[in-house]
């Protein structure tokens, strides 16, 4: 199958920090990734890299077979053909850290923005487009919240209307940083299998996670980034183990096996 993600001897830097060297690395349709590493090592920076929304320092990225030229320019998406950069927008999902809400809007109509890549130029979303999005806030327990300005929303009630924007999208590709901020753990639960389910078929997921746990839980393969341009990829039950996890994140961690999970606790 061809890749979603597929990089070549990647270089990301910011601000004089090496997020990866040497990076290549591929993402098959199906799979499911977490990529691990400690506050402000990179992990949102390589993310935002992957979705094409800033450029790369060197090497060769392809998302969703659209190829992302490595330019200095933070413009340089501007340099795709106008096909391409719809095709990616159409295949391709980006949830953020944060969220803007500059102007009133509903929750349905905040959902609705996920289809906007999939519309004409001048075209309105059809009742078609409304029941995806109905469909995709009964996802995410915000079917009772349509109608509700979304600056009254919690915190978890935006971040779950987040995830229902992507839904909407309907892409192929996720890539999610940090995607249960703000959620209580019946919701962070509930979310993680919602993507699992969608990664079932020709879709994969690329998540910036915390907890190690959720991580070998939830996604067969993981990324770590240690800070200085070292990464390790691999399978989530080689890889994930208390040895790397204390040198990831510069403190010493146990493995705790329950019911064939594994979780990791501090020492």
């Amino acid at each position: 199958m061809t890749p979603l993600i597929s990089t070549r001897d990647l270089l990301v830097r910011i601000g004089g920090h090496e997020v990866c060297r040497a990076f290549t690395w591929t993402v098959q349709p199906g799979e499911c990734w977490a990529i691990l590493g400690r506050n402000g090592v990179g992990k949102s920076t390589l993310l935002a890299s992957l979705a094409g929304l800033r450029p790369c320092t060197a090497g060769e990225v392809t998302v969703c077979d659209v190829n992302i030229a490595v330019s200095p320019s933070p413009t340089f998406s501007a340099a795709l053909p106008h096909g391409s950069l719809r095709s990616l927008a159409q295949r391709r999902s980006y949830l953020a850290q944060n969220h803007s809400d500059p102007f009133p809007s509903t929750v349905m109509e905040t959902a609705l923005i996920g289809r906007h890549p999939h519309l004409g130029r001048w075209d309105w979303e059809t009742g078609a487009d409304r029941a995806i999005a109905r469909a995709a806030l009964a996802e995410v327990d915000l079917a009772g919240l349509a109608e509700r300005e979304v600056h009254t929303l919690s915190g978890g009630e935006r971040q779950r209307l987040a995830v229902a924007q992507l839904l909407t999208q309907q892409p192929q590709l996720f890539l999610l940083d940090e995607p249960l901020t703000h959620l209580d753990l019946s919701h962070q639960v509930a979310v993680m299998e919602l993507f699992r389910r969608r990664t079932q078929g020709d879709a994969a997921l690329v998540a910036v996670l915390h907890d190690p746990g959720f991580a070998v839980r939830y996604c067969e393969h993981a990324l770590l980034l240690f800070g200085n341009g070292e990464w390790l990829a691999g399978p989530s039950h080689e890889i994930v183990s208390a040895e790397n996890l204390s040198r990831l994140y510069g403190h010493p961690l146990r493995e705790i096996c329950s019911n064939n999970e594994r979780w990791f606790i501090p020492c």
